[in-house]
């Protein structure tokens, strides 16, 4: 009897030791959300959120941002599927080098899981946080070094030179005196295809499968972004949409068209990044 229950605990060892082993991401590598849920509530759901460049408060779900414990294990989830659990047509990845593509990864990793934690499009907005103005200063070189990487002090005066990349985007506006005759404007064929159409199986409360906004605003939305260098509705958001082939532009152009999808009404007021195959672009073009 002895000898049975010794073999038996042996091959329970070994299957346990078969098993995957998963293990949580680094922490310090996660975005902090910028912002503390449930500031001068109103009494009616809503709470202060960020404030936009002409000063005024954004208001969000007073239960947003929500609770980092919780957003880590979400996110921990949805590393270790490789996919948006609560969306698994989107998905994630989280390398660790500090190389611009893995911070970028990193960062719309939290954003859908942000948007994703209780179900298909289901969450915070990412209003509710400085994700997009983060993800948007790592895009265009002038991020301060994330809190992973405090070892790297001296990174932060590179981004003070980093008006020299400044009048790059100036240049990317030059297609913007294109966008001055009532014809200008980005070449439409390199704007990303949403992969959904609108309108898809209505519910009859307004909400549906698909993107809620015809291609025309957005693009009409895109090409006034472009020309001016950010996202109108939302200042703080800089942007760029390069025209060449390289992986590096289709990943800047696919930028764009997010944070202009996700500010097309105001700051954050707008579709979230799950009403498309966005996110997945993102990916593929980043390697």
């Amino acid at each position: 009897m002895k000898l049975t229950l010794y073999i038996i605990s042996i091959a329970s060892a070994v299957f346990v030791s078969a098993a995957p082993v998963k293990r949580d991401v680094d922490a310090s590598l996660v975005p902090e959300f910028g912002l503390a849920a449930g500031l001068n509530p109103t009494g009616t759901g809503d709470c202060d959120g960020i404030t936009n460049a002409a000063g005024q408060v954004i208001k969000i779900p007073c239960a947003c941002p929500p609770d980092r414990t919780f957003f880590l294990q979400s996110l921990n989830g949805n590393v270790n599927a490789e996919k948006v659990v609560n969306n698994p047509s989107i998905p994630v990845t989280f390398p660790t080098d500090d190389s611009k593509a893995s911070q970028l990864a990193r960062m719309q990793t939290a954003i859908v899981t942000l948007q994703n934690l209780n179900g298909p499009g289901k969450g915070c907005p990412a209003a509710s946080t400085t994700f997009l103005a983060q993800q948007a200063a790592i895009q265009d070189g002038t991020a301060a070094p994330a809190p992973a990487h405090a070892p790297e002090p001296a990174s932060a005066p590179a981004p003070a030179p980093a008006p020299a990349p400044a009048p790059a985007p100036a240049p990317a506006a030059a297609p913007a005196p294109a966008s001055t005759p009532a014809a200008g404007g980005v070449d439409v064929s390199l704007v990303p295809d949403f992969g959904h159409a609108a309108g898809l199986n209505p519910t009859g409360t307004g909400d549906c499968d698909g993107i809620t906004n015809a291609a025309g605003q957005v693009v009409k939305s895109l090409n006034a972004n472009v020309a001016a260098g950010h996202a109108v509705n939302n200042p703080t958001v800089q942007l760029s949409f390069p025209t060449d082939d390289s992986n590096a532009s289709k990943a800047a152009r696919i930028t764009a068209a997010l944070i202009t999808l996700q500010n097309l009404n105001g700051p954050g007021v707008g579709c979230p990044a799950a009403s498309t195959t966005f996110s997945a672009q993102l990916k593929a073009v980043q390697g």
